[in-house]
């Protein structure tokens, strides 16, 4: 990352390890740290919307640009994604408690069928501290799905706090599996979230989603976190593309 002597973070290069689909981003990874270089600016709004507009591109230098209450992330000139203020408008899926959430794991339909991303920092079959193994399945007489989610130490920043980027990236790709029934997950569109709570290393959290609905080849969902005491940590709501 790149600042100016001011603080304002004006660069960004996404490090290969938070990928999604092969040679990009995770999206709710970067839509994460976009959100975080509005998150600390007066008048902004506690819930943020971020647009990705292209896929990015990983281990390479990205440009950063505000204009009032917003930020935007360019390649080359080209907008990649954009982040705004906004009102929060989702009622978050109910919560589940952790070991319904860990036991609905083995039903994920990455395990028990073809995973489209197997390599995905979020929901990928990645190692143990490598990704976050966030697997969620479907939970018995709901339309839910949900996952234990062990947050592990190497997710920490050098002051050994879970970044909020990494609670968004938590949001993202269990609403997509949310839709795996209508096509999905597919590619994140847009995400809006809103962080309540720290999440802390070596916690175990419940990670909860449901379908919205579809129009076209968009797919609509829920998602939030949840304490093993159902106390709310983040919620979001979510735009999936289903490619052409």
């Amino acid at each position: 990352m790149t600042t100016t002597s001011a603080g304002v973070q004006t660069a960004l290069t996404v490090p290969a390890r938070f990928r999604g689909p092969e040679g990009t981003a995770n999206g709710g990874w970067a839509a994460g740290t976009l959100a975080a270089t509005l998150a600390g600016m007066p008048d902004c709004a506690h819930a943020l919307e971020v647009t990705l507009h292209r896929p990015i591109p990983l281990d390479t230098e990205l440009a950063i640009g505000h204009m009032a209450n917003s930020a935007s992330l360019y390649h080359d000139g080209g907008l990649l994604a954009e982040a705004i203020p906004v009102a929060l408008d989702v009622t978050p899926p109910p919560f589940v408690p952790f070991t319904d959430a860990a036991r609905a794991e083995a039903g994920f339909a990455g395990l028990t069928g073809h995973h489209p991303v197997p390599g995905c920092f979020v929901c990928g079959l990645r190692d143990p501290g490598d990704g976050l193994r966030i697997f969620p399945g479907p939970v018995d007489g709901t339309d839910l799905v949900a996952a234990g989610w062990r947050v592990p130490v190497t997710v920490t920043d050098d002051d050994g706090i879970v970044p909020d980027a990494l609670v968004w990236a938590a949001l993202d790709c269990p609403s997509g599996w949310a839709n795996a029934d209508a096509g999905g997950p597919g590619l994140l569109g847009r995400i809006t979230a809103q962080v309540f709570r720290r999440v802390y290393p070596n916690g175990t959290y419940s990670v909860v989603a449901r379908s919205t609905g579809r129009e076209g080849r968009k797919l609509f969902g829920e998602s939030a976190v949840y304490e093993v005491d159902g106390t709310l940590v983040a919620a979001a709501k979510a735009t999936w593309i289903i490619p052409a």
